[in-house]
């Protein structure tokens, strides 16, 4: 039996790399690691965009929650206002105010970081920056395109959103914490 060292030591080393699939979204690799104890291991990682999400909270205490088909789950679901990080040189809470006007046709005055999680990190590269929007304004949405010319705008009130996600209701997972998260910071836990 080889001595592998205090557990949570072992340096893992990527020792080869080859891409395998270049997207327009994702950015797939196998990395070959050292792993404890000798020995060798294949690891395939999704490279993927960072990414923003927006609590818009209303004066009412209501969020702005948009719903869309997702197809890789078959199902349409409530989320929040979110993009990608795509934009070369943009600041993540840019990246926020640009997806919240481009989704929902609302800008914000107020903007505060509440969490920022990995959502996928056994496979996936993306970190998800969300804040809590205030203040908020219409202005109107831009013409939307592909999955958004079909996606509905809804407010719902905060305490009820939170309830959808307790009983199944809300599921995408950056919604789900960012709902709670935004939750706890309001409550200032």
């Amino acid at each position: 039996m080889s001595d592998t060292g205090a557990p949570g030591s072992h340096d893992y080393r990527t020792v080869a790399s080859r891409e395998i699939f270049d997207g327009r979204i994702v950015r797939l690799r196998v990395d070959t690691l050292t792993m404890p104890g000798g020995g060798t291991a294949d690891r395939e990682i999704c490279g993927h965009d960072d990414a923003v999400a927006v609590i818009a909270l209303d004066d009412r205490d209501q969020v702005t929650l948009v719903r869309q088909y997702r197809h890789a789950v078959g199902e349409r679901l409530w989320e929040l206002p979110a993009g990608l990080c795509d934009v070369e040189g943009e600041q993540p809470v840019e990246t926020a105010r640009r997806e919240l006007l481009e989704e929902t046709g609302l800008e914000a005055r107020s903007w505060e970081p509440v969490i920022s999680i990995v959502p996928s990190p056994g496979f996936c590269t993306e970190r998800v920056h969300v804040f809590l929007a205030r203040e908020l304004g219409e202005v109107g949405r831009p013409e939307a395109q592909h999955e958004e010319a079909d996606m509905e705008v809804a407010r719902m009130p905060f305490a009820e959103a939170v309830e959808a996600v307790l009983d199944g209701r809300i599921v995408n997972g950056i919604a789900v914490a960012g709902i709670l998260a935004a939750r706890a910071s309001i409550a200032g836990l």
